[in-house]
C-alpha cells in the first residue's frame, strides 16, 4: 500500500502561504502558512496532521488489540499532542478514553502499551511518545 499527500507553498516563510491535499481529497488545497503554524490563523499545519495522524493510527491500533483479546469496543476516543520545540517535535502524548465491554484495568492498559509502541505512526516518529488512558 502507498498512499500520497502533496503541498505547494508559495513566497517567504513569514509572508508565504500554501495548500496541502491528499490522495483520497479529504484534504483538497487545504490552506496552511505560518500563522497557521506558529501563531492562530487559519488552515493547518504538519504537527496538526501529524497529531491527527498518531491519534488515527494508535485507535485502530488498539482497536484491533482490544478486539483480538475477545472484547467488545463501544468507544474509543484519542486526542494526540504534538510538542514542537526549537523545529523538533519532541514529544507525543495521547490520551485515551475507552468503552469496552468486560475488560479489565490491566488488561486495557497492556492493550494501550502494546499499541502505543507498534502503531505505524509511534514507529516513523522520532519523539517521546507517551499516554493516558482511561476506561469510561
Amino acid at each position: 500500500m502507498k498512499r500520497n499527500g502533496t503541498a505547494v507553498w508559495k513566497g517567504s516563510l513569514k509572508e508565504g502561504n500554501g495548500v496541502v491535499s491528499t490522495q483520497s481529497k479529504v484534504l483538497d488545497n487545504t490552506q496552511y502558512s505560518f500563522k497557521s503554524r506558529f501563531e492562530e490563523g487559519i488552515g493547518t499545519n504538519p504537527e496538526e496532521l501529524i497529531a491527527a495522524a498518531h491519534a488515527g493510527c494508535f485507535t485502530m491500533q488498539l482497536s484491533a488489540y482490544i478486539t483480538e483479546e475477545g472484547f467488545e469496543i463501544e468507544s474509543i476516543e484519542t486526542k494526540c499532542d504534538i510538542d514542537l520545540v526549537d523545529g523538533t517535535i519532541v514529544t507525543s502524548h495521547l490520551t485515551v478514553n475507552a468503552k469496552v465491554s468486560g475488560i479489565s484495568e490491566d488488561v486495557f492498559h497492556q492493550q494501550v502499551a502494546k499499541a502505543e509502541q507498534n502503531c505505524p505512526v509511534s514507529k516513523v516518529l522520532n519523539a517521546a511518545i507517551s499516554s493516558t488512558a482511561t476506561l469510561i
